[in-house]
């Protein structure tokens, strides 16, 4: 099976050093290179998302997240299973974690149920062997807080660019 690039990627940072917000920024220039179609990739993007929330503390935000990620991959377990992912223990664990959220519990990181295939490709891209692939309770503080250190002056120059298009329109 051959599963696209950016999603081992994904499961790789998902994994391994637990670095949320590089998931977000790797499955969302996939999903924008796509055509930004369906709610496969925005699922698996707010998966991330709401892991960063919870992992930092706003619940509230993790908890928009985590239902809507829940939402959205309700409507693609087809495409989850075609991604590798074991649906049934993939959605008790999203479950699971909206409890911990809703219940306002500390933050523990996941392990999403990977087929035998896509875990083996995810440990050979990873270069580790299984026992060293997840759940690490060691994180770097600079990912718990990544998006803090990042430069958004794109991201600021292309919102203040839309609200000029926006008044000129009006």
């Amino acid at each position: 099976m051959t599963y696209p690039k950016p999603w081992i990627e994904y499961l790789v940072h998902f994994h391994r050093d637990q670095d949320y917000f590089e998931c977000h920024e790797v499955l969302e220039e996939h999903w924008k290179d796509e055509g930004m179609k369906g709610d496969l990739w925005p699922g698996l993007i707010q998966l991330a998302v709401a892991l960063y929330h919870h992992r930092r503390g706003n619940n509230n935000g993790a908890k928009r997240m985590i239902l809507s990620c829940k939402v959205k991959l309700q409507k693609e377990e087809s495409a989850l299973k075609e991604l590798g992912i074991e649906v049934e223990p993939f959605f008790e664990l999203l479950d699971k974690s909206i409890q911990k959220v809703e219940q306002q519990q500390p933050f523990e990181s996941i392990a999403l149920p990977l087929s035998t295939d896509l875990m083996h490709v995810c440990l050979l891209k990873a270069g580790v062997m299984e026992e060293e692939w997840s759940l690490s309770t060691v994180v770097d503080e600079n990912i718990v807080h990544k998006h803090s250190f990042r430069d958004r002056t794109t991201v600021i120059d292309e919102r203040n660019r839309q609200k000029l298009m926006k008044n000129r329109n009006v």
